[in-house]
């Protein structure tokens, strides 16, 4: 779907959208509009949106009004989104293939008017592929968002907020995607092809290199799939002389649990287990779309996870790049010996100052934080007070947790430098203690384990059921206010 403006004289299509504040249904609007309005009870709140036709001089018009709420300084701007996006669920297999929003005489700034078209933009995403028996009026026909009269400065605005939202559709693609389809080196080709001629230095270590290093963790994750592991690096370096930023996700692209098999009702999910590694390529496509001024390495540690003859066993001893030992005791809990080694590697070639990780990685974080919040750990307060406040700034909201020497014995091991699950309590915190374990000191680290937020089971604010494209939006909004401040 694309974004395109025109002046206000200009024709327009059929199918025209008013935004509506709260209790201020427009006064110029037909009697009987208004009449149909009050009787279907819309009063204009954030995400309603009431339908109207209307004789015009070039044959019926289709008349849209979405509530924009009441214009609450808190969340104004999530709630214009809301409103874009509930105008496209309704109007995506409409069988109109234009939607004009009107904004001529809204009061709103360039903004305010990025962020309904932005919402509009992120809730037209489907991945429709597979579906071969759609009937007509099951197909999105909706193709154009046209932004009419939009406030001065919105085009020139909406450059970056396009550049981020194709961002966010690219996570959800690789997320959505089925385990047969994207698997370490398709992950790979998928990356390279969307990044090809965008100035992304990418590089690409295969397992005969990561067994070099000695990514022994990362490796036993892997020993039990046919499909080979990769390490995937992006650098986006649209700013010299500062030390780079890493963002490091987790790749797992298919999880069965390995031979501690998960159980087999919803094991189908487990295809968004690289939700963090897809969030990280997506974060480096919108950078470099928007040519951001900032040195940021993405890396993706990308594995299958599987139980065949070969795989890695519960109680098995692998000994991590950095050299530290780890009893594994729960082949379940691999996405950790996955970023590991990542980060390890990326510390020794790159030693960026700040690392942040992303990860699906413990079910112990949906029971904390259901599906509303992803965790927040981290070494160092200011980056914690960063990254909250991008995730509130973005939607991508995170809830900060405690990490300490206390919880850090509980992943000591007999026989190893340590073993890679704790006790069944507190199971996200002994899960970021394991983590730290590999950052260097110095280096200012958070840990994000997005477990409940990259998947939705019902739609959301800009979202159909499915992937949600979380990560991308909090990353690309850290780099805006921390990065290129």
């Amino acid at each position: 779907m694309n974004v395109v403006f025109r002046p206000a004289a200009q024709a327009r299509p059929r199918l025209v959208a008013t935004l509506v504040p709260q209790g201020a249904f427009p006064a110029q609007a037909d009697a009987v509009v208004r009449d149909g309005a009050a009787a279907v009870r819309f009063t204009g709140k954030t995400g309603q949106v009431f339908e109207a036709f209307a004789q015009g001089p070039d044959g019926l018009q289709r008349l849209a009004f979405a509530g924009i709420g009441d214009g609450s300084a808190a969340d104004r701007l999530s709630a214009l989104e809301r409103a874009g996006a509930a105008l496209t669920a309704k109007y995506l297999t409409s069988g109109e293939t234009a939607l004009g929003i009107d904004f001529t005489g809204s009061g709103l700034s360039a903004e305010e008017a990025v962020a309904v078209l932005f919402g509009a933009l992120l809730r037209g995403w489907r991945l429709d592929v597979y579906r071969t028996r759609l009937t007509d009026e099951q197909k999105p026909s909706l193709a154009e968002i046209v932004a009419i009269g939009a406030p001065d400065g919105t085009e020139a605005a909406w450059q970056a907020e396009a550049a981020l939202a194709e961002g966010v559709a690219f996570t959800r693609e690789l997320v959505t995607e089925p385990a047969n389809v994207i698997y370490p080196e398709s992950f790979v080709a998928r990356a390279q092809e969307r990044l090809a001629g965008l100035g992304v230095e990418i590089r690409v270590l295969d397992k005969a290199e990561m067994t070099e290093l000695g990514m022994g963790a990362l490796l036993g994750v892997a020993q039990g799939s046919v499909r080979e592991p990769r390490i995937l690096a992006m650098r986006w370096k649209g700013k010299a002389g500062t030390k780079p930023t890493a963002f490091v996700g987790k790749g797992v692209t298919f999880d069965t649990g390995g031979i501690s098999i998960k159980p087999a009702a919803g094991m189908e999910d487990m295809k968004w287990d690289m939700g963090g590694a897809a969030a990280v390529a997506g974060t480096m496509l919108a950078l470099a779309k928007r040519n951001a001024e900032a040195d940021v390495i993405g890396v993706c540690g990308l594995v299958e996870n599987m139980p065949d003859g070969n795989a890695q066993r519960p109680g098995d001893v692998v000994t991590s790049m950095s050299g530290q030992t780890i009893e594994v005791i729960n082949t379940d809990a691999e996405g950790r010996l996955v970023l590991c080694d990542a980060l390890t590697w990326v510390q020794k070639e790159y030693a960026p100052a700040t690392i942040v990780d992303l990860a699906t990685l413990t079910g112990a974080m949906i029971i904390s934080l259901g599906h509303e919040h992803a965790g927040l750990f981290a070494n160092d307060d200011l980056l914690a007070s960063q990254l909250d406040a991008a995730g509130k700034a973005s939607g991508d909201k995170l809830w900060r947790f405690p990490i300490g020497p206390a919880y850090d014995k509980l992943i000591d091991s007999p026989i190893a430098d340590m073993k890679n699950v704790g006790p069944r309590y507190g199971g996200s915190i002994t899960a970021a203690q394991f983590i730290q374990r590999f950052v260097d000191k110095g280096v200012a680290w958070a840990h994000l384990d997005i477990a409940g937020t990259v998947w939705a089971d019902k739609p959301g604010a800009t979202w159909d059921k499915g992937a949600t494209g979380f990560g991308v939006r909090l990353l690309d909004r850290y780099v805006r206010d921390v990065l290129e401040a």
